[in-house]
């Protein structure tokens, strides 16, 4: 019953999915979601719970699902951190969850869309660091052309005393 209520909008949604029971069993994802995990893990798929195979920082204080059949509304987060089973590489998300009503309007489950943004969480800090990077390097230039600056203008005076002084030697010898 719960997958179709979802059938006829799978083919709209392009990022992964799965739909969960209120006890969070993933009973369908689409082929995305299969084929973002580790072949062994995405043939298990509809006897796991949803924890046990997307691990993200926030399923056991903050559940998205859980989130979303408190406020029996659409629940987003940005910037998830997590891992899939059988892979310890960390993977970024957005993640997005919608309660599912059965007729009567009871919750009977959820579906949780996730947008890997890994790459661009990736970009981002390594842009980040560049700017860093050339903030420092600017910080540096400017506190080096100050430093010159100052001591340019250091020469300068002298110049200009040792001038003085020398107009007054030479008046003083030419008279």
């Amino acid at each position: 019953m719960l997958q179709n209520h979802l059938k006829r909008f799978a083919e709209l949604l392009i990022d992964s999915y799965f739909v969960v029971d209120r006890d969070r069993n993933i009973v369908d994802f689409n082929r995305a979601f299969y084929s973002m995990l580790p072949r062994g893990v995405a043939r298990k798929l509809k006897t796991k719970k949803c924890y046990e195979v997307l691990q993200l920082d926030i399923c056991k204080e903050k559940c998205i699902a859980q989130e979303c059949w408190r406020s029996n509304s659409h629940v987003r987060l940005d910037e998830i951190t997590g891992t899939l089973e059988g892979d310890d590489s960390e993977l970024r998300f957005i993640l997005s969850a919608i309660p599912i009503h059965d007729d009567n309007g009871e919750i009977i489950g959820a579906i949780e869309m996730q947008r890997n943004v890994t790459d661009e969480a990736l970009v981002q800090s390594k842009y980040q660091q560049q700017l860093d990077a050339s903030s420092k390097e600017l910080n540096q230039l400017r506190d080096e052309m100050h430093s010159r600056t100052r001591r340019l203008l250091e020469v300068s005076r002298r110049l200009a005393n040792s001038q003085q002084e020398l107009v007054r030697a030479k008046t003083d010898l030419f008279g």
